[in-house]
């Protein structure tokens, strides 16, 4: 099969387009010919090696997270797919591989793509949509009438989580340029602030949940808009101890979450709120969820741009310029 190949680690290394051997399918596994595949900054991150310590791959490797195609076959113990079923996934850490013509996928992290909507729009969802439900549904619980505060509203996680956000019951404030204003607007928000213009801390205040995902100056500042026992789950870091524990780290891993993250946990502490990391996984139950939520019009997906799949290189670099409105997705057939 045809795939983009990273070959070695390193910053803005190219990935080759080649032959790669079909994957090897388990006997839960379902065979799925791709047609979308979402770009994510995940894989930016991981063609560099920032991931190395946690998810120590071996090239030649194929990245890729998000997938939306049909199946065209299933191990003999899968009873959810049949050949022709129209899904989407995103994969498990352990078997990435999207920017490729096929890909194997266990049934459990698989679900039917959402019947109201392409394949391209199906692509851009499963790891933003999955990274939202677990953050604010899973570890923040929103309530009704709570106040959330999301991060980077325009992008990929922050279009999708402001509207489940907003579905949830909850007031929105998020953080954008005066030009992605609108699009804010637009999926929810309540409270648009000019990143630019604007220090958020000094005008969000008592807020229940804070969904961060930028810089540490900006990680300090969210604690103190947190009201008394309220939430902030960081996408962005620093990891800590519950999360090398969760993935199963060696013990060094563990080591290095916990002094990584002893300030940030110490500063939450002294402020009576929680903070926790997150580092969102497969699931193909929660995007059963989702697409419930997009085929009821509840959540649309947020495309920036649809590059051909021989542009994957020119999809990855336009992710990593961090000028991207919603998400970024290749059309493989």
């Amino acid at each position: 099969m045809k795939a983009f190949i990273l070959d070695r680690y390193g910053k803005g290394r190219p990935l080759r387009f080649g032959e790669m051997p079909q994957p090897e399918m388990q006997r839960d596994d379902v065979l799925i010919d791709v047609h979308a595949a979402g770009v994510n900054l995940l894989d930016s991150k991981i063609r560099s090696g920032e991931f190395k310590p946690i998810l120590p791959y071996r090239t030649p490797l194929v990245l890729g997270h998000d997938v939306a195609g049909v199946v065209t076959r299933v191990g003999p113990d899968v009873r959810k797919f049949k050949a022709g079923d129209e899904v989407y996934a995103r994969v498990p850490d352990h078997r990435i591989g999207t920017f490729a013509e096929l890909i194997a996928v266990n049934e459990n992290d698989v679900a039917a793509k959402p019947r109201n909507i392409t394949m391209e729009e199906a692509a851009s969802i499963p790891l933003v949509g999955l990274t939202a439900w677990q953050a604010l549904i899973e570890r923040a619980a929103v309530r009704k009438g709570e106040k959330v505060f999301i991060q980077a509203g325009s992008g990929g996680v922050g279009s999708f989580a402001i509207q489940l956000a907003k579905h949830a019951g909850a007031s929105v404030a998020t953080t954008t340029s005066s030009a992605n204003a609108e699009l804010v607007k637009r999926v929810g928000a309540d409270v648009v602030i000019d990143y630019r213009k604007v220090d958020f801390a000094k005008v969000l205040h008592d807020y229940d949940v804070v969904l961060h995902s930028q810089d540490a100056p900006a990680l300090e500042k969210s604690l103190s808009v947190l009201r008394r026992g309220g939430t902030l789950v960081s996408i962005s870091g620093p990891p800590d101890p519950a999360f090398a524990k969760a993935i199963g780290a060696p013990w060094f891993v563990g080591i290095i979450a916990r002094v990584l993250s002893s300030a940030v946990r110490n500063k939450a502490a002294r402020r009576g709120v929680k903070y926790s990391f997150l580092f969102m996984r497969a699931n193909g139950q929660q995007l059963r969820e989702i697409a419930g939520l997009v085929e009821a019009g509840v959540i649309r997906p947020v495309i920036d741009r649809v590059f051909p799949f021989e542009s994957t290189e020119q999809a990855l670099a336009y992710v990593e310029t961090g000028r991207a409105k919603g998400k970024v997705v290749v059309k493989v057939k």
